[in-house]
């Protein structure tokens, strides 16, 4: 289960944050994760609320945005819809994934002296 590394450098990163800004508690983290990221959105909350115990997120809320995968032609910059085939209709080029295969620390909420 790569989720308990992901976990594992994000709270190495909120903790270098929070140092940084003097923080004394963090209250809550947003993560975009993208559905093509390889992550089960669950088995990475599990593994957040078994590891921040004795961080300063230990009380804070771990809040996931999923991200939908989408395409589009690398040539002409057309769109190409879920369910299509990987190929733009136009010029014939392969799509390439333009999100939803990311994994991104988008917010941290803490609190500062």
């Amino acid at each position: 289960m790569h989720e308990y590394s992901i976990v594992s450098s994000l709270l190495e990163r909120v903790g270098a944050e929070a140092r940084a800004h003097n923080a004394i508690a963090v209250h809550r983290l947003t993560v975009r994760i993208g559905a093509a990221a390889g992550v089960d959105p669950d088995l990475l909350s599990k593994a957040y609320q078994m590891f921040r115990e004795g961080t300063l997120c230990a009380g804070a809320e771990l809040c996931v945005q999923r991200v939908e995968e989408q395409w589009a032609c690398p040539e002409c910059g057309r769109t190409i819809a879920r369910g299509e085939i990987l190929r733009c209709g136009q010029c014939a080029m392969p799509a390439r994934l333009v999100s939803g295969d990311e994994i991104i620390l988008e917010q941290i909420e803490m609190e500062v002296p």
